[in-house]
């Protein structure tokens, strides 16, 4: 069964940086993309980053030129580097990946981001 584990969350500052990452069950190239999506408290589930197959990636306007998604093939993981955290970046961040001809998707259960002072 595909399992996806986050870690790295935690509290930082403004301004600051954090890496998570998400450990996956199988060959990520199994996957047809894969993504970290973020929801705050009362707000919905949102894309901020995702990366294909073929390594294109894609980022919302509200993190590009700060927030970077990479894989390591030989571990099966996935990244998403943080730098010049703000506030609006708090919430809890959940790895995604898509398989098959009809894009199954899979979640992580989150880690916790949150950005104060």
């Amino acid at each position: 069964q595909v399992q996806l584990v986050e870690s790295g969350g935690g509290l930082v500052q403004p301004g600051g940086s954090l890496r998570l990452s998400c450990a996956t069950s199988g060959n990520i190239f199994s996957f047809n993309r894969m993504a970290w999506y973020r929801q705050a408290p009362g707000k919905e589930r949102e894309l901020v980053a995702r990366i294909t197959s073929g390594g294109n990636t894609h980022y919302p306007d509200s993190v590009t030129g700060r927030f970077t998604i990479s894989r390591d093939n030989a571990k099966n993981t996935i990244y998403l580097q943080m730098n010049s955290l703000k506030p609006e970046d708090t919430a809890v961040y959940y790895c995604n990946a898509e398989q098959g001809r009809y894009y199954t998707k899979y979640w992580g259960q989150g880690t916790q981001v949150t950005v104060s002072s």
